[in-house]
Parts: structure tokens; sequence; C-alpha cells
């Protein structure tokens, strides 16, 4: 092989070579190798949780940009985020970091904001939201199985004792040792009430057993239902005739309610107070026959005269009679 031909084929090698890095960079790098498109956005974590240059945005689950660069600002991470230029994100809208998998690589997730909001310019920050990672949970579930050892210790050491004082089991069995003869006698006292239930003996033994003790305690509760239903139709009735009362109607809700019986009877009340007013005072014939001492001893005389001339009369005539009663009386 001569130089010309070995000089040809490293040269096509090196051409290989650089087009295979070109694809390869440009595949890294999505194709913006020389010129960054899109807008940038800034988001602040407390922790970026091993985010890192290149890892994607995403927008309800589509890819919506990358991570240009991160950076410590003060006392917070900040993710600078390249956003492709045709994606608008609203002002209100929301940054997570959110975990790919158990292995997998982190990524910047944003939720779609409030429909009709402004949509945020190039340099502008997102609001962030921190939400907890693998670690974090495994650290609290490390935290939970801690705290259940304990309880359960707890509860071991409450039941069967820790050597010092003595476990519930342990308590329990001493307190039957020591109340055995108690024990025995309610169990005693129990099987003799028992008994007498089964045999019929007492009030609840006859309750239990007497069919017509049982059927006489029915007829009661039915009397008792009874009671309550006519208790019931007397309420019902009761808010009826309140009802018709505050409507004004019958005499009492016109006597309570009606402004033009209101005023009848006073006017009566009124009337009768000023004849009551006329007869004490001696007014009127009634008033001087009540109150006038000589109109009773004239008519008491008249009557006096009346009788003697009624015992002149003897056996005169009809007319001498007559004639007798007017001298008498006139």
């Amino acid at each position: 092989m001569n130089t010309a031909q070995q000089t040809a084929r490293v040269g096509l090698f090196f051409l290989l070579g650089l087009a295979l890095t070109w694809v390869t960079w440009e595949t890294l790098s999505d194709g913006k190798l020389f010129k960054q498109t899109g807008y940038t956005l800034i988001a602040g974590f407390e922790n970026l949780k091993e985010l890192k240059q290149g890892d994607e945005v995403r927008m309800a689950g589509v890819k919506i940009g990358s991570i240009e660069k991160t950076r410590l600002a003060g006392r917070r991470a900040e993710a600078v985020l390249r956003i492709d230029p045709g994606v608008k994100i609203a002002s209100d809208a929301t940054a997570t970091i959110v975990m790919a998998g158990l292995i997998g690589t982190n990524y910047v997730g944003l939720d779609l904001g409030t429909p009709g909001a402004p949509s945020l310019v190039d340099g502008a920050e997102l609001r962030t939201k921190i939400t907890p990672d693998i670690n974090t949970i495994m650290a609290e579930i490390g935290n939970l199985g801690q705290k259940l050892e304990g309880a359960l210790n707890s509860i071991t050491s409450s039941v069967s004792g820790d050597g010092k004082s003595p476990g519930l089991f342990q308590k329990i069995d001493l307190l039957v040792t020591q109340n055995s003869e108690k024990i025995g006698t309610t169990m005693s006292n129990l099987q003799d009430i028992t008994t007498k239930l089964k045999d019929g003996e007492g009030t609840l033994g006859k309750l239990i057993n007497d069919p017509k003790l049982h059927d006489e305690l029915l007829a009661t509760v039915a009397e008792i239902k009874s009671a309550a239903a006519d208790a019931k139709v007397f309420v019902t009735d009761t808010q009826g005739i309140i009802a018709q009362v505050k409507a004004g109607k019958g005499t009492l809700g016109a006597l309570l309610y009606d402004e033009e019986s209101a005023a009848s009877i006073k006017v009566t009340v009124k009337n009768l107070r000023d004849v009551s007013d006329k007869i004490a005072r001696g007014e009127g014939t009634l008033g001087k026959l009540l109150n006038d001492d000589s109109l009773y001893l004239g008519v008491q005389s008249t009557l006096k005269k009346a009788d003697r001339a009624i015992d002149g009369l003897g056996d005169s005539g009809p007319i001498t009679a007559v004639g007798v009663a007017a001298s008498v009386l006139f």
C-alpha cells in the first residue's frame, strides 16, 4: 500500500470522526451548539436535589426545555431554565423538582397555571414549591419505624412487665389469686339468680316466664302509645286553635286582634262605668231607689195603708171596697 492511499484513509477516518463528534454533540445539546434559542426563567429552591445542567423541564409531562445551569444565590440554590420559544408559561405557574423514578434523574415540573393569566417574560422568576424526595421519605419511614418500635416496647413492658414492676397479666393473675374466694361467691350468687329467673321467681322471673304478665305489659305499652297519640292530636288541635286566634278568627281572635271589636269593648266598659257612677251618686230612678231613704219610706207607708184598707173592707161590696181603697190611698 503506497503512501497516498494511507494518507487518504487517514483523512477519511478523520472526517468520519469529526462527523460522529458533530452528531453526538448536536444530539446532547439539542442542536444548540452555536445559538441558544428560547428564553430563560429562574427557579429558586432550598435544595436542588441532584438537579444538573441538561436535565429536562416539563409541563404537564411534556418536555418544554432544559436546565441551562445551576448556581448558588445567597442562602438558596437557583436553576436557570431554558424554555422553548413557542411555549408560554403563566405567571402563577408553580415549579417543583420531580423524581423520575427510584433510579431515574430528577427534572423540573411546571403546572399549567390559571387560564388567562399573563405570561412570564425572559429572566422572570418562577414560583416554586418544595416536594419530598426519596431521601426525605426514607428518613421519615425510618423515624416512623423507631416510633413504632418504641410503642411496641412500651406495650410489651406494660403487658409482660419490665422486671421492676409487674405487667398487666401478672396484675390480673395476682388479682384473681387474692380474690378467688370473692369471685367464687359472686359466681355462686349469679348461679342462684339465674336459677330463680329460670324457675319464674321474683318480678323479673315472672316477667320472663309468665305469658300473662308479658301480655299485660304489652297492653300497657299499647295504652301508653294510644295516650301519646291522643296527646299528639290534642297538641295538633291546640296549635290549630292558636293559629286561628293569631289569624283573628273566632270570638277570642276577634277580641285579641280585631281593633273594631276592641274599641266596642272599650266603649261598653266606659258606659258601664258611667252607669255605675250615676247609681253611686244617686242619679236616676235606680240610683234614688238605692240611695234615697225617703223613697223607701214612702213606699213602705203606702204598703201599710193598702194593708189597712184591705183589712177594713170586711163584707163591703166591690164598689165600696174600691172606694175605700181609693180614699185610703189618695
